[in-house]
């Protein structure tokens, strides 16, 4: 009989008889005390969230943390708990937990990445008097994953001043293509079940969610003059399209209430026929202001033809969001003013949704004054949370959760959708450098693979201005279908 099993016929047969010696729960003003504490609080939305179950947190001292059922008797200890989580500039240790070794079920059928442990006790899970111990500290690092606790204060940068992959503790040590904090999260509900057998935890399905950034609506529509004839004489020389010539400035003449359609980069039909073939609804995120014109776009989301997108998107039962300008990561009041313009601009359209959300321009990201950007916008999601230069799990996780500001302490109303993949991360030589061909579509495959096996989310970005070769389409493409 292996640990997992005898685990589990423990806490179903004998579980009443082991509750009746458990220690007495906390009193009433100490559970309040403990319910108040922000991170206590917002963990316990996040287990909900995640398992369905109404359980609480209890802290018992600087090291050890009780997890409750506010229904059923018992709990679940973790009696190592990592204070290096709660920290910035901490450098912490890595190792690895076979979980199929204590006949726990390996969600990706691979031993775990356990970061913050430098080694980890056999067997890992063990039962004490009225419950079961757990002797790492998963909700720790789920904290530290979730609120990019690693990132606050972070001195490497790269030239776009992101916080890059290689620098991450998961790019150094190696799992940035696993989603660490599902992993443990599905072994703590094995545990959950040994624990409490009756509960039904929550089941999550699979799902794909294709994103675009508009950064260059229209090869040539928007292009002042100078500008239009760069364009123009790059794709004769470089791009050996000599009909250029000829197709540029008559899509520029007529692109004044509609893009138009000989114009390579609008391919926004496309795409939003692609997704409704598979079920799947896209969100096109669009810049509305210029803190950077170098970087920033040419078009203004006033003009008749960007209008005439918006509401074709959403005519068709796509979303419109919001991509901030280059600066605005490190500027919340400019951020605000921006996601108001889209607004005020998509109000005058008749576009409503439930939601609103966007994506920061180049992945540019600081915490937290990016999270404050968002939260006095009023926004009600974002989706920048992966690295540019390589997918994987920048956050551990492929599922949406509730925003945690490290620095303040605080939980807030806006959520995290965490990026998995871009198109350029994969394919740009400036990156990955996989091309379009048979080894970028297994490194997406891999990752989306991932995603299914924990029943979350497959968020892919691939921009518009992305699929002007036949190749690039057919990998889009392979990607969404497989």
């Amino acid at each position: 009989m292996n640990e997992m099993t005898a685990l589990y016929e423990r806490n179903s047969q004998a579980g009443l008889e082991a509750t009746l010696h458990a220690p007495s729960l906390q009193p009433s003003h100490e559970l309040e005390a403990a319910a108040s504490e922000p991170v206590l609080a917002w963990l316990e939305q996040v287990l909900l969230e995640r398992f369905g179950l109404p359980l609480r947190l209890e802290r018992d001292g600087p090291e050890r943390l009780y997890l409750r059922h506010a229904e059923a008797p018992g709990h679940i200890l973790f009696d190592r708990l990592q204070p290096g989580f709660y920290l910035s500039g901490i450098e912490l240790p890595h190792t690895q937990w076979d979980a199929a070794a204590e006949g726990f079920s390996a969600p990706l059928g691979m031993a775990l990445p356990a970061p913050g442990a430098a080694s980890l006790p056999r067997p890992l899970v063990e039962p004490m008097t009225g419950g079961l111990t757990i002797h790492y500290d998963i909700l720790g690092m789920t904290f530290w994953m979730l609120s990019r606790q690693e990132e606050v204060d972070a001195q490497t940068l790269d030239r776009h001043c992101r916080f890059p992959a290689s620098a991450s503790h998961a790019g150094r040590h190696g799992y940035l293509d696993r989603p660490v904090v599902d992993e443990w999260l599905a072994v703590l509900g094995q545990v959950i079940r040994c624990q409490w057998p009756k509960v039904s935890l929550r089941q999550h399905q699979f799902r794909q969610r294709p994103t675009h950034d508009v950064d260059r609506p229209s090869r040539y529509g928007f292009a002042r003059d100078v500008r239009l004839a760069k364009v123009m004489l790059g794709d004769v020389l470089r791009n050996r399209r000599p009909q250029a010539l000829l197709v540029a400035p008559w899509v520029r003449l007529r692109t004044r209430r509609r893009l138009h359609r000989w114009d390579p980069l609008n391919t926004f039909d496309w795409l939003m026929d692609v997704s409704e073939r598979h079920g799947l609804t896209s969100a096109f995120y669009f810049i509305c202001g210029r803190t950077d014109p170098r970087k920033d776009a040419d078009y203004e989301p006033e003009h008749p033809a960007l209008r005439d997108l918006m509401r074709r998107i959403h005519e068709r039962g796509h979303e419109v969001g919001l991509h901030p300008s280059y600066h605005t990561f490190r500027n919340p009041k400019e951020l605000a003013n921006e996601a108001e313009r889209l607004r005020r601009v998509c109000a005058e359209e008749g576009i409503e949704q439930e939601q609103w959300g966007g994506r920061m321009h180049y992945l540019r990201w600081q915490m937290p004054l990016t999270l404050q950007g968002y939260e006095q916008a009023g926004l009600d999601y974002d989706t920048t949370l992966g690295y540019a230069e390589a997918p994987g799990f920048r956050c551990g996780t492929c599922f949406e959760y509730p925003a945690f500001d490290p620095v303040k302490g605080e939980a807030l109303a806006l959520r995290i959708r965490p990026l998995i993949a871009m198109e350029a991360s994969v394919i740009s030589p400036l990156y990955q450098g996989l091309g379009t061909g048979e080894a970028a579509f297994e490194c997406f495959s891999l990752l989306k693979a991932r995603c299914r096996a924990m029943g979350g989310t497959f968020t892919l970005l691939w921009h518009n201005s992305e699929l002007t070769t036949s190749a690039q389409r057919e990998l889009y493409e392979r990607v969404l279908a497989d």
